[in-house]
């Protein structure tokens, strides 16, 4: 039997979301239809965490030097090795005369300040790599896990592909200028989404003002803790070849907004870019549901199957976060590879609903099979392969003209 002609597909939407995504109402909130939202930032992305609808984006897919801003990704490597059990909490590492050197008081860096040869727990050396930045903790966690930076920084990269950042690329745990290391903007805020989803209990040392180590008492460096703006993380970062730059996330009123800001020419553009576009968020957006948990969003057409076509659906409630009361063209496709060979299985990858408002796309959620599809009799596999041979035809006959 022939296999199918695999080619990107495009399902049709129901007319109940048709309806739904056309939006409209009065001119009333912040920026004029003619006055979008800018900022000085050369880099920057805001999210609303729970749908993951981009609300705004510059430049956001430009790979930068991330400085202390790739700390994120080292924890994340940390909080998965703990949630695996091949770490402890309580477990002591020992700090290298590297490690001291390199990210501790010779350095003059950040640092948590930690004694040379001491052993500390992974949990200490932890708030030190969140609260104080400490280059000294990353190097010790980098070295007690993986035996040498570099060889973390293999784990980094490795779990970074896994967490679907492919653009990005880390040479060290601290974030200290190397000229390959490199990151977007977009893929720290979904490494942050990450982090806030899945560790919520390792989250909260985000929110902590301070840390006392070694009797130095050291106060958090984000600037958005002290602004009254709900904000509960994450990380700052600097370096003369990145800029300022800083990724943070605030709740209000149960919406949570994550902010990435890269490039910036000071502490003060920083903190007001980063606010400014927080502030603006909250004020301007609402949440719309798209589709209730379980519901069919689309169809993918089967090759091979005991039935033509198998619902898609996403793994929970969709919603999209809009601008409050404003015209907006808003457009939404199913994206899949097709057609699917039989069998599919309920709750089988398939594809994407992709949502676009103006010319970004504000959302993308993953789909899959809502029910099983078997393997078709004889005649139904045929004629599926007779179909997609005419079909292949037809495309490369199309191609060559």
């Amino acid at each position: 039997m022939a296999a199918p002609m695999l080619s990107k597909s495009f399902a049709r939407l129901p007319a109940a979301l048709i309806a739904c995504l056309l939006l409209a109402g009065p001119q009333a909130w912040a920026q004029k239809k003619d006055e979008p939202f800018s900022t000085a930032a050369p880099h920057a992305i805001l999210v609303e965490a729970e749908s993951g609808t981009i609300l705004f984006e510059k430049a956001a897919d430009q790979l930068n030097p991330p400085a202390s801003l790739s700390k994120l990704m080292t924890l994340e490597v940390v909080y998965h090795a703990l949630a695996e059990g091949t770490i402890k909490p309580d477990e002591e590492f020992v700090v290298s005369e590297n490690a001291w050197r390199k990210g501790g008081a010779p350095a003059r860096g950040s640092a948590m300040y930690a004694a040379l040869h001491s052993r500390v727990a992974v949990r200490d050396l932890i708030r030190g790599a969140v609260i104080q930045s400490g280059n000294d903790a990353c190097i010790t966690l980098a070295e007690g896990m993986a035996g040498s930076e570099n060889n973390f920084a293999e784990l980094m990269n490795k779990r970074a592909k896994e967490l679907g950042l492919t653009k990005s690329f880390f040479s060290n745990s601290t974030g200290l200028h190397e000229p390959n290391m490199k990151v977007t903007a977009r893929e720290l805020a979904v490494l942050a989404r990450h982090i806030i989803q899945t560790y919520p209990d390792y989250y909260r040392d985000f929110g902590e003002n301070e840390f006392t180590w070694n009797k130095i008492r050291q106060y958090n460096r984000n600037p958005l803790l002290r602004m009254n703006l709900g904000a509960d993380g994450l990380k700052t970062g600097y370096t003369k070849e990145a800029g300022y730059g800083l990724v943070g996330s605030a709740v209000q009123s149960g919406m949570r907004l994550i902010v990435v800001v890269m490039g910036l020419k000071s502490e003060k553009e920083r903190s007001d870019e980063a606010r400014k576009l927080i502030d603006w968020g909250f004020r301007g957006f609402e949440s719309r549901p798209l589709f209730a948990e379980g519901q069919a969003i689309g169809e993918a057409k089967v090759f091979g199957g005991s039935q033509g076509r198998v619902p898609l659906v996403a793994p929970g409630m969709v919603r999209l976060m809009v601008p409050r009361n404003v015209n907006d063209k808003i457009i939404a496709r199913v994206v899949y590879t097709g057609p699917v060979a039989a069998p599919v299985a309920k709750g089988q990858p398939i594809g994407k609903l992709k949502v676009w408002r103006g010319d970004n796309v504000a959302l993308e959620v993953p789909l899959q099979a809502g029910e099983d599809v078997g393997t078709g009799n004889l005649p139904q596999r045929a004629f599926d392969a007779a179909t997609e041979m005419v079909i292949g035809l037809f495309r490369a006959g199309a191609q060559r003209l």
